[in-house]
């Protein structure tokens, strides 16, 4: 059954929200609002030594104050533990896991940088390299090439065992992991495309291909262009990034606009925070969007 539009924002609990948090915030609800479609808020509190206190509420917070409201009920990973273990599951009576013990100083000196970190070298694929007493679950990646149409980066090809390896699905540690998470949810959640950063990009392919092994409906993807310091990196919690202000909120939707290529008329700075949302979701166009980085005016 094909579902009505069904979008999401997902940020992680890590911290507040900051400018390059807020503009995939926008575009992935004005890409939902443009096509008369739902807009959802779920909330990634997946590795609790890394989430600070009181952040989850500081950012539907900030979601509000820039008039972005959700349409159903905030999903919280924390609490969506048990879908995990049953996808887990379902990978294991089709002999999709196994167990790996490799601690990531042993991947490093056994395997080469790829897209998103060291490429597994599958060194527990057929047993494993040493004895612990908890162990991390890892997915077969088929030597396939995976590809796809982004809607607004265009065509993406990744070869899964060559560009990244097997995946982890659980952690050493009992974490699950992000990509078994994402999956799950927005598979539960019925979301029928994912708009995000650009800095997600490479996580695509594996979650496609995760997608596949599970038998389930795949979205359509667009990636919008994320936002870089004055030293050309990604704006992050830990590259220092402020919270987004509460002081300027107009203005600062406006400029969020502006960096999106939407090219909003001058008067409309002016306009409050609904007339400023209505425009935008009239005249939201993705194919407009500017493609991989731009520059913080911060």
């Amino acid at each position: 059954m094909q579902h009505s539009y069904r979008g999401r924002f997902a940020p992680s609990p890590t911290g507040p929200l900051h400018i390059g948090s807020l503009l995939s915030a926008v575009g992935s609800y004005l890409q939902a609002k443009s096509q008369n479609g739902k807009w959802l808020v779920r909330i990634e509190d997946l590795d609790p030594p890394r989430e600070v206190k009181g952040a989850s509420s500081d950012i539907l917070k900030t979601l509000e104050a820039f008039g972005l409201y959700w349409d159903e009920e905030v999903i919280y990973q924390s609490k969506q533990h048990h879908h995990y273990r049953d996808a887990l599951e379902q990978l294991t009576s089709k002999r999709l896991l196994y167990p790996c013990s490799c601690s990531r100083k042993q991947i490093q000196e056994a395997s080469n940088l790829g897209k998103i970190g060291y490429i597994y070298p599958g060194l527990c694929r057929n047993g494993l390299l040493t004895t612990k007493e908890r162990n991390a679950q890892r997915l077969i990646s088929e030597d396939i090439q995976i590809t796809f149409e982004d809607k607004i980066q265009g065509l993406v090809c990744q070869n899964i065992y060559q560009d990244v390896g097997d995946i982890v699905l659980l952690r050493a540690d009992g974490f699950y992991a992000y990509h078994l998470a994402v999956v799950v949810d927005d598979y539960r959640q019925n979301i029928t495309e994912v708009v995000r950063g650009y800095d997600l990009i490479n996580c695509t392919p594996i979650q496609r291909y995760l997608q596949q092994c599970l038998a389930y409906s795949t979205p359509t993807y667009a990636h919008l262009p994320i936002i870089i310091d004055k030293n050309g990196e990604k704006l992050s919690k830990q590259t220092g990034a402020e919270a987004v202000s509460f002081t300027h909120i107009e203005s600062t939707l406006f400029k969020l606009l502006a960096l999106l290529g939407q090219n909003p008329p001058l008067e409309l700075n002016d306009g409050t925070v609904c007339e400023i949302l209505n425009w935008a979701v009239k005249n939201w166009s993705i194919k407009k969007c500017t493609k991989t980085k731009i520059k913080s005016t911060h």
